[in-house]
């Protein structure tokens, strides 16, 4: 009985040892499967002007490639760079300006040799959909015309195509009393839309989907420096090839064609 009553209980002591190790076993597996489903995340600190296009190319890339999750952060050039030299987590910056990407690569913010030219876009005068006094760059000096919008040309590289190309014309003086400066193109173009300013300068990209707002004039193209989006993958990132893989995606020429669909243009 004894004998019996023993091997018993070693029978019922070998089955929970067996049953704890496969308990283990799949926890351990279980565990490796959520490791493996966790997306690798990257944060694109992007120009303003760039929001419409770069949120549906998420939507496309996203379906594509379920593995990754992209944060986009927009806001001006300038201030993004200023972000990212005070160690603000980024992985991917594309500027609308050279100046700032030139500025991280002296500090060596930026993947050395990872810097591409993305893109293009013009400068274009815009007025509020009713008003017909102001049809030309040279318009503005009508006394009609009392605000004129433009991005601080300090951190807005919209609002330093802007001082060049009123300088060119011989224009800034003149105007000077009446800009009203903004953050970023953006907010430019909301003064405009809210009738808080007659005019205002940005980018042809960010008159695509607005119906408040004509564009009456293209500034020359020649009264400024080249317009060109840089991009580049920062330095201190922990997703170096994912971010060079998103990177790659924006030239390839679905990515490009979104792009010219939201008012930029290709670059050659």
């Amino acid at each position: 009985m004894k004998k019996r009553l023993w091997f018993s209980w070693l029978v019922l002591l070998s089955l929970l040892l067996i049953l704890s190790g496969c308990g283990t076993g799949n926890t351990t597996g279980s565990s490796k499967s959520n490791a493996q489903v966790q997306p690798q995340e990257i944060i694109v600190s992007a120009a303003a002007s760039l929001q419409d296009s770069l949120t549906e190319l998420e939507q496309t890339y996203r379906q594509r490639n379920p593995g990754v999750k992209l944060t986009f952060n927009f806001d001006a050039s300038g201030t993004l760079q200023k972000q990212i030299e005070q160690g603000a987590p980024v992985d991917l910056f594309i500027s609308a300006g050279k100046s700032q990407v030139d500025a991280l690569n002296q500090k060596n913010l930026l993947v050395k040799d990872s810097e591409i030219n993305l893109l293009g876009n013009d400068l274009v005068l815009v007025v509020g959909k009713d008003n017909t006094d102001v049809k030309t760059i040279q318009d503005l000096t009508q006394a009609s015309v009392q605000k004129i919008s433009i991005g601080t040309p300090e951190s807005v590289p919209a609002g330093k195509y802007a001082q060049e190309s009123l300088i060119k014309l011989q224009l800034w003086d003149t105007l000077q009393p009446k800009f009203v400066f903004a953050k970023d193109v953006t907010q430019v173009l909301n003064y405009v839309e809210m009738g808080n300013a007659e005019a205002g300068l940005v980018y042809k990209s960010d008159v695509q989907g607005s119906t408040k707002v004509t564009v009456v004039a293209t500034v020359p193209a020649d009264s400024h420096q080249a317009i060109v989006y840089p991009a580049g993958v920062v330095a201190a990132t922990k997703n170096k090839q994912v971010a060079e893989d998103f990177l790659k995606y924006l030239q390839s020429p679905e990515a490009q064609q979104v792009f010219v669909k939201h008012g930029f243009s290709i670059l050659e």
